[in-house]
C-alpha cells in the first residue's frame, strides 16, 4: 500500500493558490484513476483506489498547511506505514514552474507543511517537489506562494498534472527515479511542440 499526500490549505479561497498545487495533484490522480469519493478521515480527506497494480490512499490534510503533520501522522500510524510507502506532493519555490524532483528525506527549505510532518513523524518520507518558480525577491515570496496561479500558467499546469497522472503507476511501484524522468521528458516534449507551433 502507498499513501500519497498532497499539501495545501482547505478553504475555497485558497483553492487556486500556488501553495495548493499538492492538493491539485491529488485531485488530478483521484479523477484519472477513478478513486472512490473523498471522505473525512484522519483530520483530512481520504480516498482509496488503485494506480497500476498498487493499492493507493490519497490524503489531503484539512488542518491548514502548518499543521499538516497531525493528519499525515494519524494516517501513517493507523496503517502502520514506513517512509518508503509515503509520498508527499508539495510546492517547491526553488524549482522552475512545471519541474519535478523526487527525493527522500532532507531539509525543509522553510516549507511549513514539511516542518509539521517532520515534527510529528520525522523526515523519512518520499517527496514529490512540484516547481512553482521563485518571484525573484524574498519580499515577494509570501504573495507569490499564497497567490493564485495566473492565466498564463494554465497550459503548463494542466500538462504537468497530466504527466504526473500518466506516469503515476511508476511512483506507486516505488520507482521514483523513472517516474521523475518520464514526467520531465513529457514536459520537455510539450515545450518543444509549443515552440514548433510558435515557429521558435
Amino acid at each position: 500500500m502507498q499513501l500519497f499526500v498532497g499539501l495545501g490549505n482547505p478553504e475555497p479561497k485558497y483553492a487556486k493558490n500556488r501553495h495548493n498545487i499538492g492538493f491539485m495533484a491529488i485531485d488530478a490522480l483521484a479523477a484519472a484513476y477513478n478513486f472512490v469519493p473523498f471522505r473525512e478521515k484522519y483530520h483530512g480527506l481520504l480516498a482509496e483506489g488503485q494506480i497500476g497494480q498498487e493499492k493507493v490512499l490519497l490524503l489531503k490534510p484539512q488542518t491548514f498547511m502548518n499543521k499538516s503533520g497531525i493528519s499525515v501522522s494519524e494516517a501513517v500510524n493507523f496503517f502502520k506505514l514506513d517512509g518508503s510507502q509515503i509520498v508527499v506532493f508539495y510546492d517547491e519555490l526553488d524549482l522552475p514552474p512545471g519541474k519535478l524532483r523526487m527525493r527522500r528525506g532532507g531539509g525543509f527549505a522553510g516549507h511549513n507543511g514539511l516542518k509539521s510532518i517532520n515534527a510529528h513523524m520525522g523526515a523519512d518520507f518520499r517527496r514529490a517537489r512540484l516547481g512553482i518558480g521563485h518571484p525573484g525577491e524574498k519580499s515577494k515570496v509570501n504573495n507569490h506562494v499564497l497567490g493564485d496561479f495566473a492565466k498564463a500558467d494554465a497550459d503548463w499546469l494542466a500538462e504537468f498534472l497530466t504527466a504526473l497522472c500518466e506516469h503515476a503507476p511508476l511512483l506507486a511501484k516505488g520507482e521514483d527515479a523513472p517516474f521523475q524522468t518520464r514526467v520531465v521528458e513529457a514536459m520537455h516534449s510539450e515545450t518543444e511542440e509549443q515552440e514548433d507551433e510558435n515557429g521558435i
